[in-house]
C-alpha cells in the first residue's frame, strides 16, 4: 500500500524540541515528538510512506526567507520530502519570493492564520493568493479552530470563490473543531482536504460522512507531525473501514494526481 503523508512540520534540529513544545502549548496537547527533520525521516520510515509534505509557518515577515531556505535545503537532503514555502501577509516582496520559492523547488505555500493572527480572507492576503493562482502554486491552510474567527470555513468559501483556479487544501477536514460549519461548506472543484489532527477527536462515522459528502477524491492522508505519530494516524484512518479503492485514493492517488507525481 503506497502512502503519502500530506501534512507535516519541521524545524531546524537545534530548535526542534522547543518548537514542538510551543505548538503543544498553543493547542494544549502533548506532542508526540520533537519537530526535527531527522525524527520525521525515522517516523516516516516506520510508516512506510513514499513522500512527506513538509512545511513551517512564518509568524513574522522577517522569518519568510529563512524558513523557505531551510525547507528547500531539507528537501534537497531528503528526497522523500516535498516542500511548501512560508509566507506572511505583511511580506511586501511576495511576488519575488514566490518566484524564488518555485526556483527552490517548493510547490506552494502554507499559512497558519491562527498562529499568525490574521484571517484567511484578510485583504492583504488576497493579492498573494492571486499571485499564487497565476503561478499554479498550491495553498495549504490550517482550518477551523473554534477559539478564533481567523480560519472559519466561511472564509475558505470566500477565497475558493474568488480564486477558482487556485488549488486549496483545507487542513483538518476543513474545520478543526468546527465540524458542522465545515460540513455545510459549498463544494468546490478547487478545494481539497486532509485528515490531519482530526481522527483523534472526530467520531469515525462523522469522518466517513464527510468523505462521502465531499467525495473520496477530495481527501489526502496527513499526520500533522510532530503532533501525532504517523503510523498511529494511519491506524486511526484504517479503522474508518473504508473500501480498498477509497483507501488507495486518500493514502496516495489523490495527492499524486494534484501534485503531479507518478501514480
Amino acid at each position: 500500500m503506497k502512502i503519502i503523508d500530506a501534512h507535516t512540520h519541521i524545524f531546524p534540529t537545534k530548535i526542534a524540541f522547543k518548537a514542538s513544545e510551543s505548538i503543544g502549548n498553543f493547542y494544549g496537547i502533548p506532542m508526540h515528538s520533537d519537530a526535527s527533520p531527522e525524527s520525521l525521516v525515522r517516523l516516516e520510515e516506520e510508516l512506510g510512506s513514499e513522500r512527506a509534505l513538509v512545511c513551517s509557518s512564518a509568524l513574522s515577515p522577517a522569518q519568510v526567507q529563512s524558513i523557505n531556505n531551510f525547507i528547500a535545503s531539507e528537501c534537497e537532503k531528503h528526497p522523500t520530502f516535498l516542500g511548501l514555502a512560508a509566507m506572511h501577509k505583511d511580506y511586501e516582496a511576495y511576488e519575488e519570493e514566490l518566484d524564488r520559492a518555485l526556483s527552490l523547488g517548493l510547490r506552494g505555500v502554507k499559512f497558519h492564520h491562527d498562529m499568525q493572527g490574521f484571517c484567511i480572507d484578510d485583504e492583504k492576503c488576497l493579492p498573494i493568493y492571486k499571485a499564487m493562482e497565476k503561478r499554479k502554486m498550491i495553498l495549504l491552510l490550517h482550518m477551523g479552530d473554534a477559539r478564533y474567527e481567523f480560519t472559519h470555513p466561511k472564509r475558505l468559501e470566500r477565497i475558493a470563490e474568488m480564486f477558482p483556479d487556485l488549488t486549496i487544501i483545507g487542513a483538518h477536514f476543513g474545520g478543526y473543531s468546527q465540524w458542522e460549519d465545515a460540513y455545510r461548506m459549498k463544494k468546490f472543484s478547487n478545494v481539497y482536504y486532509d485528515t490531519s489532527s482530526t481522527l483523534f477527536m472526530l467520531e469515525p462515522q462523522m469522518a466517513v460522512r464527510f468523505i462521502d459528502h465531499f467525495g473520496p477524491d477530495r481527501y489526502f492522508f496527513g499526520s500533522d507531525f510532530p503532533m501525532w505519530n504517523p503510523k498511529q494516524e494511519l491506524e486511526r484512518f484504517l479503522k474508518l473501514g473504508l473500501d480498498e479503492e477509497t483507501n488507495k485514493a486518500i493514502l496516495y492517488d489523490n495527492f499524486a494526481r494534484v501534485f503531479g507525481l507518478e501514480s
